[in-house]
């Protein structure tokens, strides 16, 4: 049989990290080594980083990319390696592939389609290689080929689709399907968002049977820049059939997802097939011996957490966690600081730093957690999860009247339960203080009869110094607590709850969350990991508690029930959808639930208060991306500071409201 193992690799990379990422890399290719692997992918960029955003233009970027390629290559023999890196050509960059085998370079291929939406903006800074292009680059005293390549080693072709190659209607590998290719690889940096795993299967299993190949995806792992959660997604498919797929959230900094295929397998594929050959790519031949394998079992199968039916909740934990592990840890930041409130936000927070934790250590081991955390000296004695949520994870509470027993006593029950440094102070003085100094000014009393929305910011704003102050103190990150049903309609003040470095889930619903929060609490991850520290607050009504306790304040009674909220979000600017339209759509979906009247003032609501508050969206600590309903104008959806406000949009919407109820009244009284 003609067998040959291969194998994706995954690494968790950081942007402009030079050694770090080199020392990734090799560690993966002498872990490919030792598991006799013949051909090992690595993913898109990942010498750089894919996220060095505007230094891509750095003539300096692409310098020290070969130069760290010159080091790779070194290490190289006995296999052949793909990696990624940005080249220079021409004064234009370009997104490239180095194919090494036995430490020398065979060839460079290039993207051809530059993923330009949401997230991803590559257009700016890569120039996409155009079909049937070749040129050369020059290293050293040494030129190599560059372009659309098909590189032959030992009598098999092997050819590349690169991230998004494969996600356009007309992908390359057609192309090299007609060439008779018979493995593609396809170095990837395909962002994390809920269920995007599935996708990404068909594109392999589906391009492996169509294409009669081999195919070999390799992902980034880990919060790589910022914003965007890699999850480390890794699959080998060969003639339509997965053989396996990688673990995904891990801790590590590298690992591989490895296969043997059969070549027989994948050209008789080809050979069934009555497409006639066409030949355009440029062949960069060389000479590799496979060595003999034996065949082995695989079988694909999903994780055993994707298997039991919560996987978005599972994906929602892992992703947040891991974003939050890697953060800390490439900050160089000694722990978390959360503005504990005792309601679902803050509370969502502080678990997910705790699963950081828990999750790290039961993949690494303590040791193994608290050395990659080695900047970290607090934690270097601590012998347990436990001890390590002490160090790591700082609460504050910080009530006023207008704050509950309830809250308090949820806030502080988590707080025991995850055994996390937990500070109660009363800030009422400090509230007074400011009122006393502006009564002063101004010459009379501030009132909620006359100043309500003032005194209710003033309280919140007043928290921010002190979490500040700890987070200083601690050497820590403070996490903002706002989430995006709030971003959505400005339900949150400014350098009040928007404070903070990071705002971990600022780009997730309020409904979705407190399902997830009680979830936590009775199920957990895998059936395992629970909190039940969460029961007190999961017992409460979401409220900001900013009015006397006698006003009995309800978010959803200031704002709309969220679930209502986030369809309407969903419709409105997911959807591009105008108010009418919503309307529409809402009286579909919630029939019988709402009334007509309820969700003409809740879509009036939403928008108007959407577009008063987009330059509070502008101002949000950065968010971590996990779909396509995010709201954060940096990375994913723009929308004008000051507009319209959707007034001609919204009359309509009344207009037809107004309409259908006088039809109503005009049928039932016999019109």
């Amino acid at each position: 049989m003609n067998l040959i193992k291969v194998a994706a690799g995954v690494v968790n990379q950081t942007p402009l990290a030079w050694e770090s990422n080199k020392r990734n890399i090799i560690g993966c290719i002498e872990e490919a080594k030792s598991q006799d692997i013949s051909i090992l992918c690595l993913p898109e960029l990942c010498i750089t980083g894919y996220g060095c955003e505007d230094m891509f233009y750095a003539s300096g970027t692409c310098e020290t990319a070969l130069e760290m390629l010159q080091d790779i290559v070194e290490v190289t023999s006995g296999l052949i390696v793909s990696v990624g890196l940005p080249i220079l050509i021409n004064n234009r960059v370009y997104n490239a592939a180095c194919l090494i085998s036995n430490k020398q370079i065979r060839g460079f291929a290039c993207k051809k389609n530059l993923a330009n939406n949401g997230l991803h903006y590559e257009t700016r800074w890569f120039q996409p290689w155009p079909d049937n292009q070749r040129t050369e680059l020059t290293i050293g005293e040494f030129s190599y080929p560059v372009g659309d390549l098909i590189f032959e080693a030992g009598g098999v072709k092997i050819g590349f689709e690169i991230c998004e190659d494969a996600w356009i209607a007309n992908r390359p590998g057609r192309s090299l399907y007609l060439q008779g290719v018979d493995i593609i690889l396809n170095p990837t940096a395909s962002h994390f968002a809920f269920f995007k795993t599935q996708t990404r299967e068909r594109l392999v299993q589906d391009g492996s049977r169509a294409f009669g190949v081999a195919y070999i995806y390799a992902n980034l792992l880990g919060n790589e820049a910022g914003r965007a959660i890699f999850d480390g997604d890794a699959m080998v498919a060969q003639a339509g059939e997965m053989l396996v797929s990688g673990t995904r959230f891990s801790y590590r900094d590298f690992y591989l997802t490895p296969a043997v295929i059969d070549l027989d397998k994948v050209r008789l594929e080809q050979v069934q097939n009555r497409l006639t050959f066409s030949g355009t790519s440029q062949k960069v031949p060389f000479l590799y011996d496979f060595p003999p394998i034996k065949p082995i079992k695989q079988r694909f199968e999903l994780e055993h957490w994707e298997a039991k039916g919560f996987q978005k909740e599972e994906e929602f934990a892992r992703a947040i966690a891991l974003a939050l592990f890697d953060y800390l840890r490439k900050s160089r930041s000694s722990g978390w600081v959360i503005s504990l409130s005792g309601g679902a936000d803050s509370s969502a927070i502080t678990g997910l730093c705790y699963l950081a934790i828990e999750l790290g250590v039961s993949e690494l081991g303590l040791e193994g957690f608290k050395q990659k955390l080695g900047h970290i000296k607090k934690i270097q004695d601590c012998q347990s999860v436990q001890e390590l949520s002490k160090a790591l994870i700082t609460n504050i509470y910080q009530g006023t009247e207008n704050s509950s027993n309830d809250t308090r006593y949820s806030a502080s029950s988590l707080a025991e339960s995850l055994n996390t440094t937990f500070y109660d102070i009363n800030i009422n003085g400090l509230v007074e203080t400011y009122k006393d100094l502006i009564q002063g000014a101004i010459g009379r009393n501030l009132s909620w009869e006359t100043d309500d929305l003032a005194l209710q910011n003033i309280q919140a704003r007043v928290r921010a110094p002190s979490a500040w102050l700890l987070a200083n103190i601690n050497n820590a990150l403070l996490l903002a607590t706002s989430n995006r049903s709030e971003a959505a309609v400005g339900y949150a003040t400014m350098d009040g709850d928007t404070s903070g470095s990071i705002s971990p889930i600022a780009g997730i619903d309020k409904h979705f969350l407190r399902h997830w929060l009680r979830w936590l609490e009775h199920t957990g991850l895998d059936g395992q990991v629970k909190l039940p520290g969460l029961n007190a607050m999961n017992n409460l009504q979401p409220t900001a508690e900013l009015r006397p306790l006698e006003a009995k304040q309800i978010d959803e009674e200031d704002l709309m029930p969220y679930d209502l909220l986030n369809a309407i979000e969903t419709a409105a600017f997911r959807d591009k959808k105008s108010p009418k339209d919503c309307l529409e759509l809402m009286e579909l979906e919630f029939e019988g639930i709402y009334n007509k009247e309820k969700l003409v003032m809740s879509i009036d609501r939403f928008f108007r208060l959407w577009s008063r508050n987009q330059w509070k969206r502008e101002r949000y600590a950065p968010s971590f991306h996990v779909d396509d309903r995010n709201l954060d104008p940096r990375s994913w959806l723009r929308f004008p500071i000051l507009s319209g406000g959707f007034e001609k949009e919204l009359a309509d919407m009344h207009d037809y409201a107004n309409d259908s109820k006088g039809k109503q009244r005009r049928s039932r009284i016999g019109f």
